[in-house]
């Protein structure tokens, strides 16, 4: 799928889609172009339609422009020209492009161009070496500017007249400079990130990152700290944020940290890995606490915490992650406060893989963490922590992980990064959340192509993790879409030991390249399945 605004340019793959193009393929070849007798219906179903390939160019929801693309044999051509094969070079590989149609309204050039574009993006992928064409002898000069060579006699008919054309890369590439960008832009490698982190940046962020340091002593660095806090707060709802030099593992080390000096016991809820890191984080402060730990993606109910609340009086807080990125599953913020709330229990969240994600209210939250990449767009560095209340320092905890002693010296009790904060004050001038709308697309099309994707009302829209089935190796598949230039998150331990992969749609995230990428993981997906796979150097050799 490609955008180019307002325009979006794509594969059809829908029902309304579809519809479209019969009524455009009626306007253009039954009205337009006297090809077709009309009908009172005023659709024209192509002949080859359940073997057409069709890219549209949509504006919102219209269909304002078509081409359809298809490789079996016989091609349309076969019946209109005698010993069709006799007019290609040897060893060709052809598809036929037909039904090139474009509204009225739209046309001159920037759709033409639009669906050329995506054209480009999906002959590369299929491995065609030519491309034929029965190109309307009213836009002869145009297919021949783009390259196309004419072959043999008209066909058609005395009032809709056709050149048989083919087009090859060569020809291609030497006749127009525009397309031979694209094709230059094709076979170069390819790019995407779909990891959780890092996380691809603006070049806001990158160019605040290269800023000059500054001294953490000095009135600018306070007024950056400043502003960065008072950002969180507000995109957070938190009363306080503290920033301090490290991961997520640092920013849960000091609310671990804090909770060892309240009495009564916890309670740790864990149903993934990062909730099973918060237990063992728990353990190795000598918490007291309980636990609810169930099998991975396996909902927690609010009745289990509620009765275990209930159980044990002497539950002073309760300690959860918000998102687990292991699965993308998403605990209930808003009910988990109302509970906590009803028995006086004190709310801890891991925020690391919400935070910039979805939206947040930390209001009701006693101890929350995060950090600098993922959702907030940032360099990996920083880690945060947010609380509700003013906390004291104690020297009863490490100096380094008191979160009362950044409170007192207002976050900087320690050398800080000025290059790590301005990075994080650009990213959030222009956080990016990825659109619940987007993600469940994906996820329809990815389960359309027969993968099992962890899905629900319950999941975050900045991530999708994907099982594979027994017959294809997490590690391999990765390590194969990472040679094509997508970056998809397949190497942690706990994703290798069940056979997944994810794709996170955090921090700047390009819709061109994204649907892209997920088009080129779909067709892989379908090539290991029959045991095949498609690689760079293959793509590098295709013509169009």
């Amino acid at each position: 799928m490609s955008y180019s605004k307002p325009f979006l340019y794509k594969i059809a793959d829908h029902a309304e889609e579809i519809e479209q193009i019969h009524q455009l393929n009626y306007e253009t070849f039954v009205e337009e172009i006297p090809q077709h007798s009309g009908n009172n219906e005023r659709k024209l179903v192509d002949r080859f339609n359940e073997e057409n390939t069709y890219i549209i160019a949509k504006r919102k929801e219209e269909v304002v422009g078509m081409i359809a693309v298809r490789g079996k044999r016989p091609f349309s051509l076969d019946q209109k020209l005698d010993h069709l094969d006799a007019h290609l070079p040897e060893e060709a590989v052809p598809c036929e492009i037909r039904l090139l149609s474009i509204k009225p309204a739209y046309r001159g050039g920037r759709i033409f161009y639009g669906l050329c574009e995506k054209l480009v993006s999906y002959c590369l992928e299929e491995g065609y070496t030519m491309a034929l064409i029965s190109g309307t002898t009213r836009q002869k000069k145009l297919y021949e500017h783009i390259g196309f060579q004419s072959f043999g006699p008209l066909v058609g008919t005395e009032e809709a007249p056709y050149q048989p054309m083919y087009l090859t890369k060569k020809n291609f590439e030497s006749a127009s400079r525009l397309f031979e960008r694209l094709i230059q832009r094709e076979e170069r490698t390819f790019y995407q990130n779909f990891l959780p982190g890092p996380v691809e940046l603006t070049e806001n962020v990158k160019k605040a990152w290269q800023e000059p340091a500054i001294s953490h002593r000095s009135a600018k660095f306070r007024q950056v700290v400043h502003n960065v806090q008072n950002k969180l707060c507000q995109l957070t709802k938190a009363k306080y944020a503290e920033i301090a030099l490290g991961t997520g593992t640092l920013a849960n080390d000091m609310i671990a940290a804090h909770l060892s000096t309240i009495a009564g016991k916890g309670l740790i809820l864990a149903n993934g890995e990062f909730g099973e890191r918060l237990i063992d984080q728990g353990s190795r402060w000598n918490l007291s606490f309980k636990q609810i730990k169930e099998e991975w993606n396996t909902a927690i109910t609010l009745d289990e915490i509620e009765n275990a609340l209930e159980r044990n009086e002497d539950i002073q807080w309760l300690w959860t992650v918000h998102c687990d990125t292991s699965t993308g599953y998403v605990f209930p913020l808003e009910d988990l406060q109302k509970v906590c709330k009803k028995h006086h229990v004190k709310l801890c969240l891991d925020a690391c893989s919400t935070i910039g994600v979805l939206p947040v209210d930390f209001s009701d939250v006693y101890l929350a963490s995060t950090v600098s990449g993922k959702g907030l767009g940032s360099y990996p560095g920083l880690a945060m922590v947010f609380h509700q209340e003013e906390i004291l320092p104690n020297k009863q905890i490490p100096a380094y992980l008191d979160i009362g002693s950044y409170q007192a010296s207002n976050s900087v009790p320690f050398t800080h990064s000025s290059n790590g904060l301005l990075a994080l004050q650009a990213a959030l001038a222009e956080l990016q959340p990825p659109k619940k709308d987007l993600a469940d697309e994906i996820s329809r099309d990815f389960k359309a192509s027969g993968m099992t994707v962890l899905r629900g009302k319950a999941y975050s829209p900045g991530i999708i993790t994907i099982c594979l089935p027994e017959t294809i190796a997490s590690t391999d598949f990765g390590s194969h879409l990472k040679s094509l230039g997508i970056h998809v998150s397949y190497e942690s331990s706990y994703l290798v030991k069940r056979n997944w992969f994810q794709v996170a749609l955090m921090g700047k995230q390009d819709p061109v390249n994204v649907w892209k990428a997920i088009g080129i993981i779909k067709k892989q997906f379908d090539h290991f399945s029959k045991g095949k796979r498609t690689s760079n150097a293959e793509n590098k050799n295709v013509f169009i």
